[in-house]
């Protein structure tokens, strides 16, 4: 009896342990820079980044946002859309992301298009009517941490 009760531990432990989830090419987390001291530090370099997941793209998951700090967020896309993330249950999990950090100017369309993706409203895409300088960054690696 204590050996199946042993054995019971076993599986229920090793099966209930949250795996975290890989997308695009296989990183690490090791080396991994907090979003925020990133973005006082770089404007262009490849680089491995940390943060909170803020959002998904609802539609199919082709980008997310990460949280900078309480008032600022970064979009994250995925280099040649070669894969994607969930389309939710996601928020508020940390990822480690790879790839490109960029400083650059949206224009209207791609931020409405985002807009739209994220299901706003046609008055809050309407209202977007001027580009944005801000930060992108187009990962070659993901891992959401479970």
């Amino acid at each position: 009896m204590k050996r199946y009760v042993f054995l019971l531990l076993i599986f229920i432990t090793t099966h209930t342990i949250a795996q975290d989830s890989f997308y695009g090419v296989t990183i690490d987390k090791e080396g991994a820079t907090e979003i925020k001291d990133a973005l006082k530090e770089n404007n262009d370099t490849h680089v491995k980044l940390k943060g909170e997941i803020v959002s998904t793209c609802a539609k199919k998951g082709c980008w997310m946002t990460m949280k900078v700090d309480d008032s600022e967020e970064i979009r994250v896309t995925f280099k040649d859309y070669g894969f994607f993330v969930p389309t939710e249950g996601v928020e508020g999990k940390t990822a480690v992301i790879q790839g490109d950090l960029k400083k650059e100017i949206t224009d209207v369309e791609t931020l409405r298009h985002f807009a739209e993706d994220a299901g706003k409203s046609k008055k809050e895409i309407a209202a977007i009517t001027e580009p944005k300088e801000e930060f992108s960054f187009v990962a070659t690696g993901v891992i959401i941490e479970n």
